[in-house]
Formats: C-alpha cells, sequence, structure tokens
C-alpha cells in the first residue's frame, strides 16, 4: 500500500492567482510558509522557514481566491505531485506542488500583531488568558469566538464504543 498525504498550516506569502483551465475549470496556486523554531545545540533559538507551492481546482480553487489574501492562515490537506515541462532555454524545469484535497481557514489576522520589520504572524492569544495584561490600555481585547457546549451531564455508560 502506498500514501501520499500532506497536510500543511501555514501563512499565504503572496495573494492567491486564480487562472481558468480550457475547460472552463477554475484553478488557484499560491505558496505558503511554514516556520519550524528550535534550539541548535547550543541552546540558541533557531527558524527554519520553508516555502510550499500550493494549487486548487474547481470550486476551492474559487473560495481560496475570493477570501484568502497575502498572510492569511490555512491548513491544507493534499498530495504532493511535481510537474515537468522543456523550458524555452531547452532544460527540463521541475516544480513539486500540493494539490489540495481539502482545506480549512485559519484564524484571523490580527492587524495589532504587525510588526515594523512587516511580519505577518497570525493571532495568538496569550498563555494564562491574561488577555488584560497583554493590551495595551489604549486598545481593547480583540473578541473570541467562544464554543457553547450542552450542560447536560454525560452519562459514561451511554457512550457507544
Amino acid at each position: 500500500m502506498y500514501l501520499n498525504k500532506v497536510f500543511i498550516l501555514g501563512n499565504l506569502t503572496r495573494d492567491p492567482e486564480k487562472r481558468s483551465l480550457p475547460s472552463g475549470a477554475a484553478v488557484t496556486s499560491f505558496s505558503l510558509a511554514t516556520t519550524r523554531v528550535y534550539k541548535d545545540k547550543n541552546g540558541v533559538k533557531q527558524e527554519d522557514t520553508q516555502y510550499h507551492n500550493i494549487v486548487a481546482f474547481g470550486p476551492q480553487a474559487e473560495t481560496i481566491a475570493q477570501y484568502m489574501k497575502k498572510g492569511s492562515s490555512i491548513l491544507v490537506e493534499g498530495r504532493l505531485q511535481t510537474r515537468s515541462w522543456d523550458a524555452p532555454d531547452g532544460t527540463k524545469k521541475y516544480r513539486t506542488e500540493i494539490i489540495i484535497d481539502a482545506f480549512q481557514f485559519g484564524p484571523k489576522r490580527d492587524p495589532a500583531s504587525f510588526g515594523a520589520s512587516g511580519s505577518t504572524g497570525g493571532y495568538q492569544a496569550p498563555a494564562g488568558g491574561e488577555v488584560a495584561k497583554s493590551v495595551p490600555a489604549t486598545q481593547s481585547a480583540p473578541e473570541l469566538e467562544t464554543i457553547q457546549y450542552p450542560t447536560e451531564e454525560i452519562n459514561v455508560d451511554d457512550i457507544p464504543f
């Protein structure tokens, strides 16, 4: 058995580019950046950023082109595919892409999180729920959506597995 499955959570490095195939089907391509943070053997914090080429087809392509933009966060589930073509200079070119099977929009960005360096990180809630301490007095805390869970008691014997 073989498996070609990829899960990527990252931020768009550019606005999605929407095109149409000769059949009329929509195709949207964009690039995602993922960053791995680790400590090297000397204990110094390091960052390794990788860039991934992503392609979506059909209704998914339409939705991504409509709602996503540079810096947006997205979770992509798909498969790896490598294309090859002959360049005008006679060389063979290759491009490995992730073809989307499914995706989920990530959290909305907090405009206040943009630094002078132009970083486009997503909103992250402070640890320990100390929102009031992390927000300057001149700003109000961002409103977060909360999930309303049922208040009824769950009996363990009622669970079917």
